[in-house]
């Protein structure tokens, strides 16, 4: 308790700094808009294992490291060392951000319809301010994430993506985030504000990475508004150093027969919160929810996910799949809540776990809430472990036990993969999932 007021009172004390080299020259709804933050973020601490939504995560050790919210300047990144984050050739924009700053030569925007925008949250806050604040001022789930006003108290730059009425944007928008850690323990704070009218269409990644070794902490925050009849595939790739720390959280508000798909993989980190709300305040929508976390050594990676189903005649479906080694933990909690008006719900969540040691655990706890009468919702979790009879089989047909274990926990992961319906992320996440698993240690000895 007394290590998280601690490093609550540091962003505090650091806000005021911020304030001086970085904000002093906003306008004023926006400096306004920081400070309301910075009290509620004052008057929500830190969470607590008290709190039910963060029993299972601990967060002392965020807490105890003085982390030092980072400036723009140099950061010896050059294009040459972006090979390996990015996909798609041509077929992609890349927004390259550094330590949450976006980095223009670094950059390939452009090949948008003049009407729409794919840029840095910091040049449109200076090009169209009125706008942004508005968008910035209403978007959901503010209220009960405590790293949602923090990240606000310190939102400089990000990625802001908008899509007017009736545009399909064909080319996938990158966002790139990379840390360079610096002499201390620095913290980034992205913002991605993603809106996209009636009819409207995009595709949008996220990715976040940093050097290997490297202590620092990013907590993002990204909104999606998505209008009537629109379509949106959002991707969610993080990649930290297993020293990091990251905190994601997308807020997702769609109308009248939208579609939502957002798919999150997470592979780094040494402490890792993703938390999901999204909410369905318009007839016929559809929202797709998959995820893909994997956690070795000590790792620790927690879920939240909460579905409100406010409207009838909507359907989410939910597949979370988890796969844990050596003395990695996670948990994932997912909550699907049907209000009264919403007959004719359709919703699935299932959640899956694959423990590769006797060390690793995962608490899972899936929920229903349901207010209404006509409605169809399902699910459920399993935990488990290497099927004896499929390891009997592969060793059967010559293959060795480690390569057995890697093909059967790659076939488990596969699935997830499979629904990409970005091409050339999910080729590129399949060579880094095999990398990843080939750098598990545990895999070879049975459990």
């Amino acid at each position: 308790m007394i290590a998280t007021r601690d490093g609550q009172n540091a962003y505090i004390d650091a806000f005021e700094r911020f304030e001086k080299k970085v904000a002093a020259g906003d306008p004023a709804w926006l400096r306004r808009l920081r400070r309301d933050a910075l009290a509620r973020f004052a008057d929500l601490g830190f969470p607590t294992m008290r709190e039910e939504g963060w029993r299972h995560t601990n967060l002392a050790p965020l807490a105890e490291v003085a982390f030092h919210p980072a400036l723009p300047g140099k950061n010896g990144i050059s294009a040459g060392m972006l090979g390996s984050y990015l996909f798609g050739g041509r077929e992609s924009c890349n927004l390259v951000f550094i330590n949450g700053w976006y980095s223009p030569g670094l950059s390939t925007p452009g090949g948008f319809p003049s009407c729409a925008y794919a840029g840095s949250l910091a040049a449109a806050l200076r090009e169209k301010p009125d706008k942004i604040g508005e968008y910035l001022a209403s978007a959901p789930g503010r209220e009960s994430n405590a790293f949602v006003p923090l990240n606000t108290a310190f939102l400089s730059d990000g990625g802001f993506i908008f899509v007017p009425d009736g545009t399909r944007l064909n080319r996938t928008i990158h966002l790139v985030y990379l840390f360079a850690p610096g002499a201390s323990p620095t913290a980034g704070f992205p913002r991605n504000l993603i809106v996209v009218g009636n009819g409207g269409e995009v595709t949008v990644v996220e990715s976040y990475a940093g050097p290997a070794g490297g202590v620092y902490f990013t907590n993002a925050v990204t909104d999606v508004i998505a209008g009537d009849h629109s379509r949106v595939g959002h991707y969610r790739v993080q990649r930290e150093s297993e020293e990091a720390f990251h905190v994601g959280s997308l807020n997702i508000d769609q109308a009248e027969n939208a579609v939502v798909s957002s798919h999150s993989i997470s592979l780094g980190g040494a402490l890792t919160r993703n938390t999901i709300a999204a909410t369905m305040n318009g007839e016929g929508g559809e929202l797709t929810l998959n995820g893909l976390y994997f956690g070795r050594n000590r790792q620790h990676v927690d879920n939240h996910t909460s579905i409100i189903h406010a409207r009838p005649h909507c359907s989410s479906r939910e597949l979370y799949k988890g796969i844990l080694d050596d003395r990695a933990t996670g948990v994932f909690t997912g909550r699907i809540v049907v209000r009264p008006d919403a007959q004719k719900t359709n919703a699935r969540q299932t959640n899956k776990n694959l423990l590769l040691s006797a060390d690793a655990l995962v608490n899972s706890t899936p929920q229903l809430e349901i207010f209404a009468d006509d409605v169809k919702c399902t699910h459920g979790a399993t935990i488990g472990r290497l099927s004896a009879d499929a390891l009997f089989y592969l060793r059967s047909r010559g293959i060795d036990e480690p390569d057995a274990r890697s093909l059967l926990t790659y076939a488990f992961a596969g699935d997830i993969l499979g629904m990409l319906g970005n091409k050339p992320l999910q080729c590129q996440l399949d060579l880094v999932l095999l990398a990843h698993m080939s750098r598990t240690e545990g895999m070879g000895a049975p459990s």
